[in-house]
């Protein structure tokens, strides 16, 4: 194996690795922060030492026995060894006799409550929104500085002043490294899955830059919500969330054209859907309802997601059952923007006359005076009742407020067909 083929495979390693080092390290020492740069110093050694000595068997084994070492070297040197490490030095310590064969049980054993610890950790509400999406792709997707700010179109200093910042704030607020108690879990799950659901929306449709999607983020949130839905088996809103994503990235193939160009839903062809992400994410529903999770904000979500995904054609969607939905999540979950996707059904289900009503009594709204969407579906509402002077001002009212390229010219070719006539 040449060096150049060593180093994909650490890069590989690292990527399936990292998340399960991190959190079996930071169950040790009680620290996010020192637990990444063990795990970081481990890798920097295997650097150094498998283009030579070669790819170890358990490479991941490898790697914890190494951070392990770094962590007792760092305790020896640390004052703090005194008040707080001394019994984790001697159980660290004591872990050394047959390294290899009890990090490979710890790798087994307390992996998935360790990664369901870091989960909770990475996503406190003691962070800001931006930090918690910072943390998790750096903790939990393996991916670098770099490549978060890339994903994010932010300047690489932004992203790592964010995870720098949100260590030390986990760290000065003694955050515990625990699965929150009964009483406290229902609040922390949201907020876990709101990053997840945050991180697969930003690759859905990308907020600025000139791509309409964003493929890898779209699939680090899947498989983070797969890992979550298999450490919390037991919770409806986990599996609805999962089915939401699986059911929405069934179709990405068809969102974007040859040349980039976004796609909108009843122009896509159908047979481009992924029909396994479908089967998958209607499974997850059915198992979020059986847990009786199906008026969970993301159940409903994935609910009216699969009736897009169970019409074999655009013609044939129940927009009447996707208003209802909207209705129900609107009860649930109310905001602005329900009420805007429960105006959209409306015209699909009633004629864009009823849900233009609705739409205007959206205008005053703080929270959608920036909203791109507002001006757009009012924009195709008053086009389809043949209003296109009015629809006009709209489209280009909604392309000022987009930082999407590719969607701000989408808009623009609308309006420029109204002006067409």
């Amino acid at each position: 194996m040449t060096v150049t083929d060593t180093h994909r495979t650490i890069d590989a390693v690292w990527r399936i690795e990292s998340a399960r080092l991190i959190a079996g390290l930071a169950r040790m020492v009680r620290d996010v922060g020192l637990a990444e740069e063990l795990a970081q110093d481990a890798l920097v050694v295997a650097l150094e030492q498998w283009p030579t000595s070669g790819v170890p068997d358990n490479p991941g084994a490898w790697l914890m026995t190494t951070a392990k070492h770094r962590a007792i070297d760092r305790l020896r040197r640390s004052k703090l060894l005194e008040r707080k490490h001394v019994e984790l030095m001697h159980e660290l310590e004591h872990q050394q006799d047959d390294a290899v064969a009890k990090v490979e049980a710890t790798l087994d054993d307390p992996i998935g409550d360790d990664l369901l610890r870091l989960i909770f950790t990475a996503c406190h509400p003691v962070l800001s929104v931006e930090a918690r999406v910072a943390l998790t792709l750096r903790l939990l997707g393996g991916l670098t500085t770099e490549e978060i700010a890339r994903a994010f179109l932010v300047p690489e200093a932004t992203i790592a002043q964010r995870i720098v910042r949100a260590k030390r704030s986990l760290a000065k607020a003694e955050v515990p490294f625990e699965v929150p108690r009964a009483e406290e879990l229902a609040a922390r799950l949201s907020s876990v899955l709101e990053v997840i659901y945050l991180v697969f929306n930003e690759g859905y449709s990308a907020t600025a830059g000139g791509d309409w999607m964003r493929p890898a983020l779209c699939e680090e949130a899947l498989r983070l919500g797969r890992v979550l839905a298999g450490l919390a088996p037991r919770e409806p809103e986990v599996h609805g969330l999962v089915a939401l994503m699986e059911i929405q990235a069934s179709r990405s193939r068809a969102r974007v054209a040859g040349n980039g160009e976004p796609i909108l839903l009843l122009e896509q062809n159908r047979a481009q859907w992924d029909h396994l992400l479908i089967r998958r994410g209607l499974a997850a529903l059915d198992h979020a309802e059986k847990l009786g999770g199906a008026f969970g904000p993301y159940a409903l979500q994935a609910a009216i997601a699969a009736c897009h995904a169970r019409a074999p054609t655009a013609e044939q969607t129940d927009w009447q059952r996707i208003a209802t939905l909207y209705g129900a999540l609107a009860q649930v979950m109310p905001s602005p923007v329900v009420e805007l996707n429960r105006a959209v059904a409306v015209s699909m289900a009633s004629g864009p006359a009823a849900a233009l009503e609705l739409v205007d009594a959206l205008d005053g709204e703080a929270a959608l005076v920036s909203y791109h969407l507002l001006p757009t579906v009012r924009g195709d509402l008053l086009f389809r009742l043949g209003r296109v002077a009015e629809a006009r001002p709209e489209f280009e009212r909604a392309a000022a407020l987009t930082q999407n390229l590719r969607e701000r010219e989408h808009l623009l070719k609308r309006a420029r067909a109204c002006a067409a006539g």
